[in-house]
């Protein structure tokens, strides 16, 4: 059993990298599911949080993609931050704070872009009727083809880029970096998302990038923890 957790060059194995991940953040994991579950009931059940939730949707159908970069680096850059000083810092806030929303900013503004394409072309490809026929082929788009080809890839080299002091080595562009490095990004992410856009997409088109903010905080929590652990035993 030992052996099979040393991995490759004596780390632990990809998959285990994943597991301990999403295990480490079970609780907040578990509790997005279960708010997002109580959002999408009272979407349909409760008349005011319906007529709320729209009006975040006509919103952001006035601003267009503004909204989703918006929402990309709220949810993505600053509530994360936020939540880092207030329960990891003791409220005292520091140079690298400031540093990571130099990095983070940029970045979440362009995957909320890429994620509000990702929504409205999914519409456009299988329709926008809550079937589990339709449902179930755009979670497939969304965490199989879309999150491994080009989210989860894309994230792990910008952050290990970052961690690096921006020096990416050329070996970070093989299978091997992938295996080791993206491929537990993929197994923690889909703990989360899997569920998550199988609610989304039950939703709505002008509605999923509103509630796919909560998400999305926790989301980059998860991921933030495993790119700055990536180099301990965890």
């Amino acid at each position: 059993m030992k052996e099979r957790e040393k991995g490759v060059c004596g780390n632990p194995p990809p998959w285990l990298l994943g597991w301990r991940a999403a295990k480490a953040n079970l609780v907040p994991g578990s509790i997005v599911p279960v708010v997002m579950g109580a959002v999408l009931a009272l979407y349909f059940f409760h008349p005011a949080t319906r007529e709320f939730i729209e009006r975040m949707a006509e919103t952001k159908a006035q601003w267009g993609f503004g909204y989703s970069a918006l929402v990309g680096i709220v949810a993505g850059a600053f509530v994360p931050e936020i939540l880092r000083v207030a329960f990891f810092q003791r409220g005292g806030a520091t140079q690298r704070n400031f540093k990571n929303l130099i990095f983070t900013v940029p970045l979440w503004c362009v995957m909320g872009l890429c994620v509000d394409l990702l929504y409205r072309y999914q519409v456009v490809w299988f329709g926008d009727e809550a079937t589990l026929g339709v449902v179930a082929r755009q979670v497939f788009v969304d965490q199989f083809l879309y999150n491994p080809l080009f989210a989860a890839p894309v994230l792990v080299w910008l952050y290990d880029w970052r961690n690096g002091g921006y020096r990416m080595p050329k070996d970070r562009f093989n299978v091997r970096y992938y295996y080791v490095h993206v491929f537990p990004t993929l197994l923690a992410g889909w703990s989360v998302w899997i569920p998550v856009t199988s609610m989304l997409y039950t939703l709505p088109e002008t509605v999923q990038v509103p509630l796919f903010a909560l998400a999305l905080t926790l989301w980059v929590l998860i991921f933030t923890w495993m790119s700055e652990n990536k180099g301990r035993r965890l």
